[in-house]
C-alpha cells in the first residue's frame, strides 16, 4: 500500500489519537463522576479535560478538519479556563501557517515536540526470540500490567506517578483498547497498549522496567501489537514518540516512518507593565486581566 504524508493521512492519525484520549475521559466519567471529566468537539478538534494536571487534558486535530478561527479558540480556551486547566493544543504542521500565526498572535508558545510515525500493516512476521513472550493481558492481570507500566514510565518521569497509579482502573473501563505484556525468560518486563479506531492501530503507553531494558522487549511488544491489529482488520499503524528519542529509533527500526513533526502549544500568561498577569481577551489580541490557569 502506498501512503503519502498528506492531510488525509494526518486526519486519520490525529483522529485516532484524539479518540483514544476521549475514551479515557469517558472511562473516568463512568468511574469517577465527581471528577468533572468531559470532552467537546469544536472546529473539528477534540478537546479533552481529564483533570488540570493530566497529560490527556488538551486538544487534537486543531485546524485539520476546519480552518482555525479566533471563535474556535475562544470556545476551546473557555472550556479549559472554566475547569481551571492550562490550555494545550497538539498541532499538526498541516494545519497550515495561518493557524500557527494565529496561535502566536494569541501568545501561545511551543511546549513539546513529537514525531508522529506510521506504516501500513501488511501481515507482520511472528516473534522468533524464544526468550521473549508477548501476550494480551487477561482481565485479572490489570494490576500487574499497571505495575509494570508505572515502574517503566516513572523511572524516567516521576511526575507521572499519580497518573499511572489510577491508570489501571481507568484502563479496564475503556472499550477499544487492548493491553499487552512482554516477558523475558518468564519475567514480566514491558507493557504497552493498542487503541483501534476506524482501521488505525495506535500503539501507545509502551514502557520497560529499568532492569530489563536493552533486551528486545520493546521491539517484540511492537511486532505483537502489529500482528494483533492486522488480524483485527486494521490497515494502518501509528506511534507517537519524542523527537530523536530511543522510542522513535525503535519504531523506525521496525518499519515506521515519520509522517510529520508535531508541536504542542501552550497558552502563556502575559505580563503587563504593572506586573499583573493578563491573558488575551477572547477573539481579540488586546489582553485583559484574568487569573492564570492552574499549573500542569
Amino acid at each position: 500500500m502506498m501512503l503519502h504524508s498528506d492531510i488525509h493521512l494526518a486526519r486519520r492519525l490525529e483522529r485516532a489519537e484524539g479518540h483514544a484520549c476521549i475514551e479515557f475521559v469517558e472511562a473516568r466519567q463512568r468511574l469517577f463522576p465527581e471528577s468533572g471529566g468531559e470532552w467537546i468537539e469544536c472546529g473539528g478538534a477534540y478537546a479533552a479535560f481529564d483533570g488540570a494536571g493530566s497529560p490527556i487534558t488538551q486538544t487534537f486535530g486543531l485546524g485539520l478538519f476546519e480552518d482555525l478561527s479566533p471563535a474556535t479558540l475562544d470556545t476551546l480556551e473557555r472550556f479549559f479556563f472554566d475547569r481551571g486547566a492550562p490550555v494545550f493544543h497538539e498541532v499538526c504542521p498541516l494545519a497550515g501557517v495561518t493557524a500557527l500565526n494565529l496561535l502566536c498572535a494569541r501568545n501561545y508558545r511551543p511546549a513539546e515536540i513529537s514525531n508522529v510515525l506510521y506504516q501500513p500493516i501488511e501481515n507482520p512476521p511472528p516473534i522468533s526470540d524464544g526468550q521473549i513472550q508477548v501476550r494480551v493481558s487477561a482481565k485479572d492481570e490489570m494490576k500487574l500490567w499497571t505495575d509494570i507500566s508505572t515502574k517503566g514510565w516513572t523511572s524516567d518521569h516521576p511526575e507521572l506517578l499519580e497518573f499511572f497509579l489510577e491508570f489501571g482502573r481507568l484502563s479496564s473501563a475503556r472499550r477499544s483498547s487492548v493491553y499487552f505484556l512482554a516477558e523475558f525468560e518468564g519475567k514480566p518486563g514491558a507493557a504497552g497498549l493498542l487503541c483501534q479506531h476506524e482501521g488505525v492501530a495506535l500503539l501507545g503507553g509502551a514502557a520497560t522496567i529499568p532492569e530489563l531494558r536493552h533486551r528486545g522487549l520493546q521491539s517484540a511488544l511492537l511486532r505483537a501489537r502489529l500482528r494483533y491489529a492486522f488480524e483485527h482488520g486494521c490497515d494502518l499503524a501509528s506511534v507517537v514518540a519524542e523527537a530523536g528519542s530511543a522510542s522513535q529509533r525503535n519504531a523506525e527500526r521496525n518499519g515506521f516512518r515519520i509522517a510529520y513533526t508535531r508541536t504542542k502549544w501552550r497558552l502563556e500568561p502575559v505580563k503587563s507593565s504593572n506586573k499583573k498577569m493578563i491573558k488575551s481577551k477572547p477573539g481579540n489580541a488586546t489582553p485583559q486581566i484574568c487569573p492564570d490557569p492552574a499549573p500542569q
